[in-house]
């Protein structure tokens, strides 16, 4: 089985454990981790279900997840966030995503996201294009290739602009951030995680103003290879803590770039 395939029936096995959490919200507890976050017992048994698939098709390859950490060692390493929106799930809120990567020699090679409520999952593969599709009864369905092609936008005047995480969750230190960004570019919401329709082409620009690697790695590759650009605020095109750019095109990544790390 390609690595491709691991990855998206891991996802897939995860998002099945979610949504069964995700009925039954109301008897779901929530905890605060140190840095004020919430998790639940839905984080760690949807991880949990991602490393037995990961486990079993690749004993010999490393894990790093969100709840768990890391486990193993060596060139590949699986890269999970079991439930990416905790805030967003314990809402009831439909958006929260399942995010599974695979790094090898430091470089995200494939990257899956599911959005398990909303039946949708995107993957992606380095240099062979970013797929979407449908997930039902009879599995994943519908199957359609992703790009961020349509008319040429490369001013910040006028391009539409995702934030991440949503208005309530950010901080004032947050809201600074991109405020100089949001003054030229047209904040829009965002019905699928941002990032997503950056790939889709349906965003110009999207800011995650925080996120760990397990929040980027998926993401980023899907972005790149639908033909965007992802970098951290310094620059790194490789996913690391801290706040990043999603770009339709690399004049708008620039751009936006430029005005996002400019002087106060």
């Amino acid at each position: 089985m390609s690595d491709l395939l691991v990855a998206r029936r891991a996802a897939l096995a995860g998002a099945a454990v979610g949504l069964q959490y995700f009925a039954a919200l109301a008897e779901l507890p929530r905890e605060l981790k140190s840095d004020g976050s919430v998790v639940t017992e839905a984080d760690r048994a949807v991880e949990a279900a991602i490393r037995e698939v990961l486990g079993d098709a690749r004993p010999d390859d490393a894990v790093l997840g969100e709840e768990a950490g890391q486990t193993g060692g060596g060139s590949r390493r699986w890269i999970v966030d079991p439930i990416d929106g905790t805030a967003l799930f314990v809402d009831g809120d439909d958006r929260w995503l399942v995010l599974v990567a695979l790094e090898e020699a430091g470089e995200i090679v494939v990257g899956v996201a599911v959005v398990p409520a909303q039946g949708r999952v995107w993957w992606a593969q380095r240099g062979g294009g970013a797929f979407e599709a449908d997930i039902s009864g009879a599995g994943v369905t519908g199957e359609r290739r992703i790009s961020v092609s349509r008319p040429d936008q490369d001013g910040l005047a006028g391009s539409s602009l995702g934030v991440i995480p949503t208005e309530a969750e950010l901080s004032q230190a947050e809201h600074d951030l991109i405020a100089p960004l949001g003054a030229v570019a047209t904040t829009t919401p965002w019905n699928i995680h941002a990032a997503l329709l950056v790939a889709r082409g349906q965003l110009d620009l999207t800011v995650q103003v925080r996120g760990q690697v397990w929040d980027y790695a998926a993401t980023s590759l899907i972005v790149e290879e639908a033909g965007g650009r992802f970098s951290a605020l310094d620059g790194q095109p490789r996913p690391t803590p801290g706040p990043a750019l999603f770009a339709r095109s690399g004049a708008l990544h620039a751009a936006a770039l430029k005005i996002l790390t400019a002087p106060a």
